[in-house]
């Protein structure tokens, strides 16, 4: 069963787990499961796509449940006006904050596009320097992010974080295959450590500001507890309060 985070007249949430997709693909046609089709399925009616969230990223996806609804936010998404919020752990130590303004190209199935406009703004929140060695390296820093795009390009979070060399921990494609490595044998975390924390947007039938909230997965709440960010995480208003225990 998916973890329904929000619902009313027009709109139902999901929390994503990692892993899934969306809705089908060309380039996934052998996956047998999609966040859309089970919720389908879990709920008995039919549902409307409005934005998307990459496969291994977490975290609130919201869905219409008739076309009219979908259609203004559609349009909302697509003139930037929803406020995203999104956590992330990346390699090393970034900056305390900073707004990468860097065009993003397509990736290779779509190289003909010329490359896009992106705007991701991002805050340091915590960091840790843990005694693992990795690469010429004797220990490994990396950093907790909360993270803010702009702008809706394909693997933007992803890729503005490797062109600023703070990549993010568990990217299979724009990642640091090393410490991807160390973080699944030695700290047993396979999965993207991106999650879709928190959506803003107004409500196109009422006004009211709808905000939604989806809970950090398992994984990455352990790492985080792990890496000492108990109380860096309480403090966000991105996160649903009280915090659960992290499963071990």
């Amino acid at each position: 069963m998916l973890e329904i985070i929000y619902e009313d007249e027009q709109y139902v949430a999901i929390n994503k787990p990692n892993g899934l997709l969306v809705h089908r693909t060309r380039i996934a046609e052998e996956k047998k499961e999609f966040a859309l089709q089970l919720l389908r399925d879990q709920l008995g009616y039919r549902l409307f796509t409005i934005h998307r969230l990459d496969r291994g990223t977490s975290g609130v996806l919201l869905f219409a449940k008739t076309a009219e609804a979908a259609a203004p936010v559609v349009q909302a998404f697509e003139a930037r006006e929803p406020d995203k919020t999104y956590f992330a752990i990346a390699r090393g130590y970034t900056a305390a904050s900073d707004t990468i303004d860097n065009p993003v190209r397509p990736d290779k199935d779509h190289k003909h596009k010329e490359p896009q406009d992106a705007v991701t703004c991002y805050e340091r929140l915590a960091t840790v320097e843990l005694p693992i060695p990795v690469g010429p390296y004797q220990t490994s820093r990396y950093s907790l992010v909360s993270v803010k795009p702009k702008t809706g390009r394909m693997h933007q979070i992803r890729k503005h974080f490797a062109h600023i060399r703070h990549y993010i921990i568990g990217d299979k494609r724009h990642g640091d295959w090393r410490h991807n490595k160390m973080f699944l044998e030695t700290l047993e975390s396979p999965y993207l450590l991106l999650h879709a924390a928190e959506l803003r947007f107004t409500h196109p039938f009422t006004g009211d500001e709808v905000r939604i909230q989806a809970q950090m997965p398992a994984n990455m709440l352990r790492l985080c507890y792990q890496f000492g960010w108990k109380e860096v995480l309480q403090a966000q208003a991105t996160l649903p309060q009280p915090l659960p225990e992290p499963t071990v």
